[in-house]
């Protein structure tokens, strides 16, 4: 693959991270903003412990969100937050259709994908894990020197 096509497909990886991370963050930043409303409603769902998961969840897009922003460690994050994907279409969206203006799925199954893509795509070259050689140094890792490129 030609160096321009490489970076063509590390920039693109850069826009999704980037955009999908913002859109993660602003979701954590808007639960830790009402714990008490998130923890309301996370039970109104059936989730098990709402006291526990609420702070979990909000954190967990907040840190996931900044993580895939920067490019670290994201295939995990993008692994943990396809899951929290999955439970919010599965506890919330899937019964009220596709759309996310009626409350349905599209959004959730937009941002669930895209996270199982940096998984599997890796970071790209704009990111503190190919700073680090993260690809290179762990076996297995996404974006290493066995990566189509």
């Amino acid at each position: 693959m030609s160096s321009s096509a490489s970076r063509r497909i590390d920039l693109a990886l850069l826009l999704v991270r980037v955009v999908v991370g913002v859109t993660f963050l602003m979701h954590g930043l808007d639960k830790l903003g009402d714990l008490s409303g998130a923890e309301q409603f996370f039970d109104s769902l059936g989730i098990p412990a709402p006291s526990l998961m609420a702070p979990f969840v909000a954190l967990l897009e907040v840190v996931g969100g900044i993580a895939l922003i920067v490019g670290l460690l994201a295939p995990l994050f993008g692994l943990a937050l396809a899951g929290d994907m999955l439970v919010a279409a599965l506890t919330q969206h899937i019964e009220n259709g596709f759309f996310a203006m009626d409350g349905g799925y599209e959004l959730v199954l937009i941002l669930g994908i895209a996270s199982l893509g940096i998984v599997v795509a890796g970071t790209g070259r704009f990111s503190v894990d190919a700073a680090l050689g993260l690809g290179d140094r762990l076996p297995g890792y996404p974006g290493g020197a066995g990566a189509v490129r």
